[in-house]
């Protein structure tokens, strides 16, 4: 099965993340399909590129969403709203 979740990646005390497509089988740190953007929480406010038309075609695809990544998603639609 295919998800969409998060890789960490940085040091110790100062993560950030990956947001990738991957098997749900596989590592955390383990191969992956692709990379659809990153998120990084040591800024205020954190950063987050997500490249939204490939997270559509994922998720149409049958890709399952994180919770990590969905609670994500709709922070960014939050952020844009207010942004509009």
């Amino acid at each position: 099965m295919v998800v969409i979740r998060l890789q960490r990646r940085g040091t110790k005390k100062a993560p950030h993340h990956r947001i990738v497509v991957t098997e749900r089988s596989r590592a955390q740190g383990g191969r992956v399909l692709e990379t659809l953007g990153h998120y990084d929480p040591s800024f205020n406010p954190p950063h987050l590129a997500l490249d939204e038309a490939r997270y559509t075609f994922w998720v149409t695809a049958g890709a399952q969403v994180s919770d990590a990544v969905a609670s994500l998603k709709k922070q960014v639609a939050k952020q844009a709203a207010v942004k509009a």
